[in-house]
Formats: C-alpha cells, sequence, structure tokens
C-alpha cells in the first residue's frame, strides 16, 4: 500500500472536507482527467485515481476506517466499490453513456422452482423413479407467445422505430453525451401489440400443470436436493428457463437410523445371551442378516455389519450398518429365575467394582462424539 497517495492529496482536500466539498472536487478532477477529454499523457492513471480516492472518502464508513487505519483500512476493497464509469455519470448527471439499455433488456433467465417431495427410507437408500405434478408458466398456445390475437402479428414500435431504445443528446461539462434509456412504449422490445391475444391477454403464457417422471439417485438423504434443469419458470427476451429444485425428505423407519453414509440399529439381549453369545437374525435394508453376539458381550458394544448401509451417493460403495448392543436387565423375575440368578450370583460373587468411562462415554467415543 505504500505506492499509493493520500487520498486526501489526490482530490486535493483538506482532511477535515465535507461531503459537498469531496463531491465538488471530484466533479472538477474528474472533467479535467477523464480520458475523453485530456489526451495528455498519465490523465487515464490520474483519472482512475481519482475514483477510486473518491469512491472511499464519498462512504462514509469507507471514509472513517481509511481516517483511522490509512490504506490499510480498506485493503482487499475492491478499488471501484462497484461504479462503473456509467454508473457515475448516472449517479451525479441523471444519465449514462450507454450500455444501461443492454443490460435492462438483454435476455433473462427465468425463475427457479421448488418442488418437496417425500420418500420412504428404503427408497433415500436404494434410489427411486418418483412421478411428479408441478405447476409452471408456458408459452401460450394460441398465440405460441407473441402476445399477439391469432391471425395478427405485433407491429414495429412506432417511438423507437424497433430498435427497443431511445436516445437523447445532452451537453454536460464533458461535451455532448447521448442519453440510452429504454423504450417506455414497447420496453426495449421494439414492437408492440395492437390485438393482443385472448387467450392469455397478451402475457404470452399460461400456467399449467406438468407431469415428470424423476430418478432419485441412492443415498440421497433428508434436505437433498435434486435439480432438473430447465424445469423452472420461462426466461424473458430469449433468455433460458429456470430449474426446478426438488427437495427430498426421507421419512423415519422403524428400526433404522442415519449417520452419513452408516446404518444404525439397537438391538436388546438378555444376561444370558450376552454371557454366553449366539447368533441372532437382524433386520438391514437388503433383508435379515445373521449376526455372531460374541460371549461376554457388555452393554454399549457396536458390532458392524460392513457394506450393509447406505450407497454412496454418486460414489463407489457403501457405508456399514452399526448394531448397538444393549443388555436388558429383567425386571421381574419367576420364582425359578431368582433362584437360578442367586445361583450366579454366588458364583460370580458380590464385590462391585468402580469403571473408567459410563456407556454413553464410550458410545461417544466410538460414533466420534
Amino acid at each position: 500500500m505504500a505506492d499509493k497517495r493520500d487520498y486526501y492529496e489526490v482530490l486535493e482536500l483538506a482532511r477535515q472536507a465535507s461531503a459537498d466539498d469531496i463531491r465538488r472536487a471530484y466533479r472538477r478532477l474528474a472533467k479535467q482527467y477523464h480520458p475523453d477529454v485530456n489526451r495528455t499523457a498519465g490523465a487515464e492513471e490520474r483519472f482512475k485515481e481519482i475514483n477510486e480516492a473518491y469512491a472511499v472518502l464519498s462512504d462514509q464508513e469507507r471514509r472513517t476506517a481509511y481516517d483511522r487505519y490509512g490504506h490499510a483500512g480498506v485493503k482487499g476493497l475492491p478499488t471501484d466499490f462497484g461504479f462503473g464509469i456509467a454508473d457515475i455519470f448516472e449517479e451525479f448527471f441523471g444519465f449514462g453513456i450507454g450500455g444501461s439499455r443492454a443490460r435492462r433488456s438483454a435476455p433473462r433467465r427465468g425463475p427457479d422452482l421448488r418442488l418437496d417431495v417425500t420418500i420412504g427410507f428404503e427408497q433415500a437408500v436404494f434410489g427411486v423413479e418418483r412421478e411428479i405434478n408441478f405447476s409452471r408458466h408456458e408459452a401460450c398456445d394460441a398465440c405460441g407467445g407473441s402476445r399477439a390475437e391469432p391471425g395478427t402479428t405485433p407491429i414495429r414500435c412506432a417511438t423507437c422505430n424497433g430498435s427497443g431504445e431511445v436516445r437523447q443528446v445532452r451537453q454536460t461539462f464533458l461535451g455532448s453525451m447521448v442519453n440510452i434509456t429504454t423504450c417506455p412504449q414497447c420496453r426495449g422490445e421494439g414492437e408492440t401489440i395492437a390485438t393482443v391475444c385472448r387467450a392469455c391477454g397478451g402475457a404470452g403464457y399460461l400456467k399449467k400443470d406438468v407431469r415428470r417422471v424423476v430418478p432419485i439417485p441412492a443415498g440421497v438423504d433428508d434436505g437433498t436436493q435434486v435439480r432438473l434443469t430447465g424445469e423452472g419458470e420461462p426466461g424473458t427476451l430469449g433468455g433460458p428457463p429456470g430449474d426446478l429444485y426438488i427437495v427430498i425428505h426421507a421419512q423415519a423407519h422403524r428400526y433404522f437410523r442415519r449417520r452419513g453414509d452408516d446404518i444404525l440399529i439397537d438391538l436388546s439381549v438378555n444376561v444370558a445371551q450376552a454371557a454366553l453369545g449366539f447368533v441372532v437374525q437382524i433386520p438391514t435394508v437388503d433383508g435379515d442378516e445373521k449376526l455372531v453376539i460374541p460371549a461376554g458381550t457388555q452393554s454399549g458394544t457396536v458390532l458392524r455389519l460392513k457394506a450393509k448401509g447406505v450407497p454412496r451417493l454418486r460414489r463407489n460403495g457403501r457405508g456399514d450398518q452399526l448394531v448397538l448392543v444393549e443388555v436388558g436387565i429383567p425386571q421381574k423375575l419367576s420364582a425359578e429365575q431368582r433362584r437360578l440368578f442367586t445361583e450366579l450370583a454366588d458364583a460370580l460373587g458380590t464385590e462391585a467394582k468402580p469403571i473408567e468411562k459410563s456407556f454413553l462415554d464410550g458410545l461417544k467415543d466410538f460414533l466420534g462424539g
């Protein structure tokens, strides 16, 4: 920033200059150094320097930052702060120097649409095709989008002679400037409609119901968006249509939960099963699978079924199914069960031992917090 001159020096102002002083100085210097007026060497660079200084000092927040921290206070901000030469002329003198009409009447892309679709848990896992229904504007069948009654044609705008713009010449301190604006009669289209289409009221579009069959890919989750390119609202002045965004809402499952590409399921076993070990049939999204519960399994143990989770969206492979084992303690015992547990207690001993971590702590560690 050391090569930059002080902005107040650039505009030939004192630091206590008012906003009006800054504006007057800018007008005077812009007139003096504008490249179309001043052809001397260095005039264009001087003009850019003047614009940069004015862009900072004319904005109170940026001026305060500059006064406090110098060039470092506005470092990283665009040097023109969003101003183009045409914007500066229009701000001060009420007209442009060309190009603004082209922006206003240029082809514009149509708005996007959103549709919420609810699918089942397994459908989100494996994908599904869904028929959707939505409404959007389409070209009128009667006039084909021309807005004119069938049998008639649009006529050339008499105000702009079909150009879509109106030009006025104004004398300014920089010389003759051409003010170009969108034609108010035809709104920049160059044509007017003598007899509007009765079917659409001259709009050129009608709202219609649309049906589409949409492939929803495997692995989508709640909140995933599927984009259908070009299925949104039509563009204007020949612009492309917008897109349709389908927002997926996956229903909850009776047993399964998702954690990214993994599927979680809780499994309750009794004390004897946990101590002795056994083989159990456990549900997965692919159907029932055998799972070995090892002897001595503790409550909070997590067992893994490889590649039984969710297919990775737009990638190869699948997640896993995680089985969270909980050892259930019976709350009511029959006389025979109580006798057996008493014998087991005598055999195991009655000493209680402290543990380092709780079940929840261990589960949090395994699941990454």
